[in-house]
């Protein structure tokens, strides 16, 4: 009973500690980054670790203004709003027939799209170049979008299908009954029972379609369908880097990420932990 006792403490004030690392870790970066985008470029190479002397709030007005970075906000959104509508259409019909019909070669089907999670991004490089190029909506937003969505078909088919699989038959059944077709069967009990697994799919692809860079640096090349993420390179030039004012760009393009995580966590970790045991 004593070794418990003494064990029990120490093994909770190791806990603590070792989760307090990682917050430290992890929040750190985010922590250095908000405060150097406060400085100016000189206090930022001479003191990168201290405070602002004068609170710089005009890098952020210079990564607003000087780099249109509000053009490039509205571009992010098109394009993660289209991604993520395109692909919630296609994952939540494609996942509805994977868990609730029943026919020859299904599970083989349903492996063969959730496989792709196992190939590496850039090797599907030089074909969606390929394609986007010779369908004509090569520096097109409409280019990214359909990228965005594919990339994410089959994490998005994953989650849609564990969490249809785990909705009671019997539901359906009561349907068909009533005399519900094939679409409203989809459309009026399968899909609105579906919601937290269909907003867990859709933020992980809002989040993928937010932050990309490559993709959008291969698929585009003019202004008008630069994103956000693209757009923070340009800070950059031959001669000088107006750091502090990148820095501040940054601290914008991460605050729509941070702000849908943590609106919807109760619904992306439900829609996780539901697909997983039920299905």
């Amino acid at each position: 009973m004593g070794t418990r006792s003494t064990v029990g403490p120490i093994g909770s004030v190791f806990k603590w500690i070792v989760l307090g690392f990682f917050l430290l870790v992890a929040l750190f970066p985010l922590f250095w980054l908000a405060l150097s985008s406060l400085k100016t470029n000189i206090e930022l190479q001479a003191s990168p670790f201290t405070l602002p002397a004068v609170v710089q709030w005009v890098n952020y007005a210079n990564a607003l203004k000087l780099a249109g970075l509000v053009g490039l906000f509205l571009h992010s959104i098109l394009v993660a709003a289209g991604a993520v509508s395109l692909n919630l259409v296609v994952t939540s019909l494609a996942g509805f027939v994977l868990a609730r019909e029943t026919f020859r070669g299904r599970d083989a089907i349903h492996t063969l799209l959730t496989a792709g999670v196992l190939i590496p991004i850039i090797s599907f490089m030089v074909p969606y170049f390929s394609v986007i190029t010779k369908t004509g909506l090569y520096d097109k937003l409409t280019a990214l979008m359909v990228v965005y969505a594919a990339i994410n078909v089959p994490v998005s088919i994953f989650l849609v299908t564990s969490f249809m699989r785990s909705i009671p038959k019997e539901l359906e059944e009561a349907a068909v009954i009533d005399g519900c077709s094939f679409f409203q069967r989809y459309s009026r009990v399968i899909l609105p029972l579906a919601r937290t697994g269909l907003v867990t799919s859709g933020t992980f692809c809002f989040i993928y379609a937010w932050n990309e860079f490559i993709m959008a640096l291969l698929l585009t090349s003019s202004e008008s369908s630069r994103t956000l993420q693209l757009g923070i390179r340009f800070f950059t030039s031959q001669f000088v880097t107006d750091y502090t004012s990148m820095y501040a760009a940054i601290v914008i393009s991460i605050i729509p990420s941070i702000l849908i995580y943590t609106t919807l966590h109760n619904k992306i970790i439900s829609g996780l932990t539901a697909g997983a045991v039920k299905g």
